[in-house]
């Protein structure tokens, strides 16, 4: 059964702010982080502490990472990519940890017009901000949520103390993270949004809204640093789980997606092809697509579709359609889709090997091959053709013998 999270910023997002949300919904989670950060060769002067809180009216989490104050509070953008790079954390945590530090890292390079390898941290470059990142990363892939929604995001007001100085609120380097997120200005004086808790959302591409299908299971809180006037200072995550209307076994799960789409009648093949391929590149669109068709005084036309994850339709996505194309218009719609559930394994067939895409239909297990795979083995038609059939057969029986252990791992070759 899937889950779905919609996270609500009542007061806004930080790292401890997720993170306390995300244990007071899955309190087991909470066992074995201090060993976590152990096994990961982070230094024992950072310790972890959760608890219960209330504000006065509502009860839930209050996470902090006790460090020791005389830990180095700068740090280079390259040395925290090494950091993390050495550690023994599980590959989805670190890749994850490594995306959040270059999210946050490159919204820093623009807005100071320095390169990437110049960038330096000063707060996030704490020891307690570097675990909030870590252990948000691990919780996202520990909690097995599958989608993410999220409220509008309150922009606060005012300015704030850095490290560079006197900022306005939002920080530089948080509005070029919030980017194509819906906001809103609730008049109240203060910092809502923190750099690490930006660069969650952005990650997470949370949609605008809940998807279909879905019932109520649960919801966490998670409390904040600051006190706000007449506003409690949490971030609500309430968790669903997917509906399965025929009463039978869940084999797919509901989520959303934007498409955008245009017409093109005057641009030559060559150029919509080479066009195509550099918005497919960017960051967000998960397929584009491209028809014939036959408009006014039969001219013959293209007609192209571009599937994004919903509420992140980023501005330059946008404008790499109307530069790459001739297109004077763009149409926006979300639409709901219905996805089978699937993983990827590896499988080795005559010393090779072979990533397949396996996927549960109510009929029984399906495989697909990678092309690209099969092409690499330099084989000729017939001999790529059986080489698919075993690795595909070798797929669908590596997925039902070790259903309990971790997917993707060819524990037969």
């Amino acid at each position: 059964m899937s889950q779905h999270i919609h996270l609500d910023l009542v007061g806004g997002c930080s790292g401890d702010m997720f993170i306390g949300a995300m244990l007071d919904s899955f309190p087991t989670l909470a066992e074995g982080l201090q060993a976590l950060l152990r096994s990961a060769g982070f230094p024992d002067l950072v310790r972890l502490e959760h608890g219960t809180q209330n504000d006065g009216t509502i009860t839930g989490t209050r996470f902090r990472v006790l460090a020791d104050t005389h830990a180095h509070h700068h740090r280079a953008y390259s040395d925290i990519v090494d950091i993390l790079t050495r550690s023994a954390l599980s590959v989805p945590t670190r890749e994850t940890a490594l995306r959040l530090f270059k999210y946050i890292a490159e919204a820093e390079a623009k807005v100071h017009g320095k390169a990437l390898a110049e960038i330096a941290f000063h707060e996030v470059g704490a020891w307690d901000s570097i675990v909030d990142i870590v252990l948000a990363a691990h919780l996202i892939h520990a909690s097995g949520v599958q989608s993410w929604s999220v409220s509008r995001v309150p922009i606060g007001r005012g300015l704030i103390h850095s490290a560079h100085g006197v900022l306005p609120v939002p920080a530089p380097a948080v509005s070029l993270l919030l980017e194509g997120f819906e906001v809103y200005d609730d008049g109240v004086e203060g910092e809502r949004v923190t750099p690490t808790g930006a660069a969650i959302l952005k990650y997470l591409a949370p949609t605008a809204v809940m998807p279909a299908g879905m019932r109520l299971e649960q919801s966490g809180y998670g409390f904040g640093t600051t006190q706000f006037p007449g506003v409690p200072n949490l971030l609500r995550a309430m968790v669903f789980s997917s509906v399965n209307q025929q009463g039978d076994e869940d084999f797919w799960e509901e989520d959303q997606v934007t498409r955008l789409s245009f017409e093109l009648d005057d641009q030559t093949p060559e150029s919509i092809a080479r066009g195509l391929d550099k918005i497919r590149q960017q960051e967000g669109v998960l397929d584009v697509t491209q028809t014939l068709y036959w408009g006014k005084k039969n001219r013959q036309g293209v007609s192209v579709s571009i599937l994004m994850h919903p509420g992140r339709v980023d501005r330059e996505v946008i404008a790499a359609c109307f530069s790459e194309t001739t297109s004077l218009g763009i149409r926006q719609e979300t639409i709901r889709r219905m996805i089978l559930r699937r993983q990827e394994v590896r499988v080795t067939v005559d010393k090779h090997s072979y990533r397949v895409k396996v996927a549960r239909r109510p009929t029984g297990m399906t495989a697909k091959v990678e092309m690209d795979d099969l092409a690499a083995a330099a084989l000729d038609q017939a001999g790529r053709e059986a080489i698919r059939r075993e690795a595909e057969a070798k797929a669908i029986r590596l997925v039902l013998a070790a259903a309990d252990d971790e997917p993707g791992q060819d524990s037969n070759p």
